[in-house]
């Protein structure tokens, strides 16, 4: 297995934590009180949530289409 292969997987799996703990964060009632009253989340949530996609997007690139 190939050194960008391996951190393909390690990004992946960072990115799904990532978006994991994103989609957590924006079921909190804190959260959702936040998006009722301004119209968006947190900047925190928000950070989950792109980078996590950014991680998996890159991670899945690296991984399946990269030789």
């Amino acid at each position: 297995m190939g050194s960008s292969k391996l951190i393909g997987i390690v990004l992946l799996v960072v990115g799904i934590g990532l978006l994991y703990f994103g989609y957590q964060s924006t079921q909190s009632v804190g959260n959702q009180l936040t998006e009722t009253l301004t119209g968006r989340f947190t900047d925190e949530t928000m950070w989950y949530l792109i980078g996590g996609a950014a991680a998996a997007a890159a991670g899945a690139f690296l991984t399946f289409v990269k030789k």
